[in-house]
């Protein structure tokens, strides 16, 4: 059954945040799911049914106007404020209620598409600490440049899926590496593959191994 909560304050904040799988007072561990630009909360969710491992309670945040931030990833990061400062703040209170819920950071797992996958690879790497994993679906860390002196602090071995087309018309493949790299010197365990030709999508392979993140998290 589908659900909804509601927070207050902020852009993105008071939005509805959809809820699928177990309870979190049930659940041995926690999937945040973060929609692409022009998409929604209800479209992220359904891939819990891709992923399918019933162990895990599902949240997915919906962005105002379907968009986290205006522009490109790749723009200076203040053309996209205070947006993108909302949705950091949104995720990490999506966490907070995950915590408070009983289920800790350890066994949460971040998970976004497209702009979604930006706003969570720039969430865990803004906020380093062992988490139960970031998969990362066509996204790359946010900004014109990356620059590994922003990102102190060590991500304690937490496990980290980066897929992505090679081509992709809204992701540089080349901002995927850099991604991999930051996040590798952070102490991250990352896995990231490049897909010849693929379009802007989520193929079977992707899924097989958020899967694999998420069965060793809870045993399956």
């Amino acid at each position: 059954m589908m659900t909804s909560m509601h927070q207050a304050g902020g852009l993105h904040q008071g939005n509805p945040i959809l809820r699928v799988g177990k309870s979190l007072a049930e659940a041995q561990a926690a999937m945040v799911m973060l929609h692409g630009r022009g998409a929604s909360a209800r479209d992220i969710l359904a891939l819990s049914e891709e992923l399918h491992n019933d162990k895990f309670a599902y949240l997915a945040p919906q962005a105002t106007n379907f968009g986290w931030y205006p522009h490109s990833f790749l723009a200076p990061i203040e053309d996209n404020e205070p947006w993108l400062s909302s949705a950091l703040n949104l995720v990490a209170e999506v966490l907070n209620q995950v915590s408070e819920a009983g289920v800790p950071v350890e066994r949460a797992i971040l998970l976004g598409f497209s702009q979604g996958a930006c706003l969570a690879s720039e969430y865990v790497a803004r906020n380093p600490r062992w988490y139960g994993g970031l998969i990362a679906f066509s996204g790359g860390l946010i900004g014109p440049e990356i620059k590994m002196r922003e990102y102190p602090g060590t991500l304690e071995g937490t496990p980290v899926f980066l897929g992505c087309s090679d081509v992709d018309p809204h992701i540089p493949k080349e901002r995927v590496q850099e991604t991999v790299e930051v996040l590798r010197a952070m102490g991250a365990e990352v896995t990231a593959k490049l897909y010849a030709g693929m379009g802007h999508t989520v193929n079977r392979d992707e899924i097989e191994h958020a899967r694999e993140i998420m069965n060793k998290l809870v045993g399956g």
